[in-house]
Formats: C-alpha cells, sequence, structure tokens
C-alpha cells in the first residue's frame, strides 16, 4: 500500500451531480483525496465510476455541486484547461492514438510543457517504468498488445508531469499477471513521485491493496468510505466485491435454510 504524505486534499468534490439526457449517473457525490495518497472508487458496472472521472476532467459538465483542484475551482472547466493545472485522466480503455508513433503519444502527454530537458528527463524516466516502450519507441501505438496500450496510456499521463492522475479500470481486459505487473508500476509512480492518484477498478482486491482510501459507489451514491485497511475487513467489501465470506456466516445461512425445509 502507498503512504500518502500529507492530509491535505488536492482533489475535493462536494454534492456533485452529473447526467446522460434525462439519467442521473452520480447523485451528490462528495469525496476528497488527499495529497501524495491513492484513494479508489469501488462498484459494480453503472454505479457511475467513470462519470465520476470524467466530471472532474471536464469531459462532462455536472449539474450540481463543485469540484475544487490545488484549492481552485475547476466545476466545468474546458479539459484543456484542467489538464494545464496539473490533472491527467487516463480513460477506460486507453484511447491511445493508434497511428502514432509511441513516442510521438507520449509526446502528445507533454504538449504543454515547454521544459525540453524536463520532458526528455521524464521521457527517460517512463521508459525505465515500462522498458518494452523504449524498444517499442518507433512502432505505431495501434500495433501494442493491450497490456502495452495500458502502459502507454498511463506514461503519456505522466510525461504531462500532473500533480493528480485520474486512472480508469487499468486492470480491463488483462491477464492477472499484467495487471500486478501494472499495479505494481502505479504503486512505484506514488511513492517515488509522490504523484496523487484516484483510482477506478473493478478488481476490487487490487485495488484495495494497491490505495490508502476508498469509496464505495452504489446506483451513482457514495455509499460507505474508510481507509482501504479497514474497508477490507468489512463483512459486506468481502462478500460482494472481494467473493469472500465469513465461515460462520457461511454455516449460519445453511442451518436457517436446513430449519426452513423442516
Amino acid at each position: 500500500m502507498s503512504v500518502a504524505t500529507s492530509d491535505a486534499p488536492v482533489l475535493k468534490l462536494l454534492n456533485v451531480e452529473s447526467a446522460y439526457g434525462p439519467i442521473k449517473a452520480i447523485r451528490g457525490v462528495s469525496l476528497q483525496v488527499r495529497r501524495s495518497e491513492i484513494a479508489t472508487v469501488l462498484g459494480s458496472n453503472g454505479a457511475g465510476k467513470t462519470t465520476i472521472l470524467k466530471t472532474i476532467s471536464g469531459i462532462i459538465d455536472p449539474r450540481k455541486g463543485s469540484i475544487e483542484f490545488k484549492g481552485e475551482d475547476i466545476t466545468a472547466k474546458d479539459p484543456a484547461f484542467v489538464v494545464q493545472q496539473g490533472l491527467s485522466h487516463v480513460p477506460e480503455g486507453r484511447e491511445v492514438f493508434a497511428l502514432l508513433s509511441v513516442r510521438d503519444n507520449l509526446l502528445m502527454g507533454a504538449y504543454t510543457r515547454k521544459d525540453r530537458d524536463g520532458v526528455a528527463r521524464d521521457m527517460e524516466l517512463v521508459f525505465n517504468y515500462f522498458p518494452i516502450l523504449r524498444e517499442r519507441a518507433a512502432q505505431d501505438a495501434g500495433l501494442l498488445s493491450g497490456g502495452q496500450q495500458q502502459m502507454l496510456a498511463i506514461s503519456r499521463a505522466l510525461m504531462a508531469n500532473p500533480d493528480l492522475i485520474l486512472l480508469d479500470e487499468p486492470s480491463l481486459g488483462l491477464s492477472p499477471k499484467l495487471t500486478k505487473e501494472i499495479f505494481e508500476i502505479v504503486v512505484r509512480i506514488n511513492r517515488e513521485r509522490g504523484t496523487t492518484i484516484l483510482l477506478v477498478e473493478q478488481n476490487a482486491n487490487m485495488a484495495l491493496n494497491a490505495s490508502d482510501y476508498g469509496y464505495v459507489l452504489e446506483n451513482g451514491r457514495i455509499v460507505m468510505e474508510d481507509t482501504c485497511a479497514n474497508l477490507r475487513e468489512k463483512d459486506d467489501i468481502k462478500e460482494f466485491y472481494l467473493g469472500m465470506k465469513e465461515e460462520g456466516v457461511r454455516a449460519d445461512r445453511r442451518w436457517k435454510k436446513k430449519k426452513n425445509w423442516r
């Protein structure tokens, strides 16, 4: 698990509502992410997790509520403005520039920067995190495997030198081995660079082990929040998100079922 270095929130959502036409996707969501921590949002498909990230990054305008980033109001700001403030979004499904080379994809991530030496250093840094990208630097990104494209999407976000990365379903479509590798690098980035990360992930076990603080989202509402260490010990989390049940609960249910048969 990563170790947060400050209690000051770098991101704060207050009573945020977003919708697709008449359908409300998130309802009164309030959360905060402290500087240098990894926070995660857990929830089933359709709960509204991706909508939260899109609303933060400006892809979707909220109908209600406010969003603060580093103490500044970024509610309904243009995505380009949000990126310039130091917030990068790694979307679900990677969305790399398929016809551009790996290197050009990385340079696209740094398009707002003027410090050429810093860009060169960060290019070397992401190649150290993901050596396969160095090997494939001249190759079109569309020819990479799914796992390699996920590595590229994360690296492209890092090239902006962000204070906060929004990371949407990094394990989607990946093997367990690749998922483990990706999460190990995400934790390294947080520890070594101090980059704050807000993670949305279906693999609850992986997310809880990697993160400091967690929120549980159901039908567009936050229904539970706590440190990830505490969430892992809650029976509801074990049963519905980690696929675990206490033996005593199972025995009790078997006993009740048997009793009803009589």
